[in-house]
């Protein structure tokens, strides 16, 4: 069978920021707001009514000893859904928002080695664009695709690599913040014998930015039990530090050394800049080996009484 040959964009695209960098880089090249002076932009933070049309210039620098060439575009920003992380859609996605909007003077350019090419664009905010915060990038691809290695007959992977710098358009008009916590589900795993092992529940829960603007979320656990007693109580790390607009990301939470034998709920709120959300699920935990016994003797139970009323209703 005669290979086929794929295209991968090499861990997505490539949108790295240092704290005290000023631009995108993955080593070899890098991609960052031009600038004028001694003023430097991590990113570009643009403000914008609609219809207007914002001019402004992007710099790629090349930092290897060969001349390299690239293609330039404009992205939509998006949360993955594995974990919430930023990411953009690749060059053969449809764009909508600022990936649609964003137009290079040169879609293609060669940068010389160890030097820079800066490039204008336009970002052309359409009359009937909604208000509030539209995020992207511009990206740098690499137009070289590396080859790839596949067994007999499989699918060859080629790598292609890309950089973007940030683009955060606010659009003119009403923001609203609105935050929720969506979806909560529990999976509760427990030892067959009580004490045997450490229990764990999966508390899977959907965080959603309901409303317009760029969100920063924070998200507070808390576990109660019978008559109220608080089981767990703590601040979540593994959340997207920017929730964009629109966007909803499936995250799971791992409760190790949860309760073997008890009932409550577990509730999850989430907060941001004049936004907030909560959502609760309730939990019965009981080890198997109890169930089983109880689930017995119920069955035993049933199967004396239906005995029973047959004697009953013979006699």
């Amino acid at each position: 069978m005669r290979k086929l040959y794929a295209l991968l964009l090499a861990a997505g695209l490539v949108l790295l920021f240092a704290p005290a960098a000023r631009a995108a880089d993955n080593g070899s090249w890098s991609v960052f707001p031009a600038t004028s002076g001694t003023a430097q932009r991590p990113y570009f933070y643009l403000f914008a009514d609609p219809g207007a049309t914002l001019p402004d210039r992007v710099s790629v620098a090349n930092k290897t000893s060969a001349p390299l060439t690239f293609r330039l575009y404009g992205a939509d920003a998006y949360n993955t859904e594995r974990d919430g992380g930023f990411a953009v859609r690749s060059e053969a996605e449809k764009q909508t928002g600022v990936g649609a909007w964003v137009k290079p003077a040169q879609n293609k350019i060669t940068v010389p080695a160890n030097s820079s090419v800066t490039v204008p664009f336009t970002l052309a905010v359409p009359p009937d664009a909604e208000p509030g915060d539209h995020v992207g990038a511009l990206v740098a691809l690499d137009d070289r695709v590396a080859p790839g290695t596949a067994a007999a007959g499989k699918v060859a992977v080629g790598i292609q690599q890309a950089v973007g710098a940030r683009v955060y358009l606010r659009v003119g008009g009403p923001t609203v913040p609105a935050l929720a916590v969506e979806d909560v589900s529990l999976s509760q795993h427990r030892p067959l014998v009580p004490g045997a092992g450490e229990s764990r529940t999966d508390i899977t829960y959907t965080l959603h930015n309901r409303g317009n603007v760029t969100l920063n979320p924070k998200v507070d656990l808390k576990a109660t039990g019978l008559f109220g007693r608080t089981l767990l109580s703590r601040d979540l790390t593994r959340i997207p530090a920017e929730l964009l607009p629109g966007q909803k990301v499936e995250l799971t939470e791992a409760w190790h050394g949860s309760p073997q034998l008890d009932w409550g709920d577990v509730k999850l709120t989430a907060s941001a800049k004049d936004a907030h959300g909560s959502a609760a699920a309730s939990f019965f935990a009981l080890p198997w080996l109890a169930a089983a016994v109880l689930l017995t003797a119920a069955l035993a139970l049933a199967a004396h009484r239906v005995v029973r009323r047959r004697i009953v209703a013979r006699s």
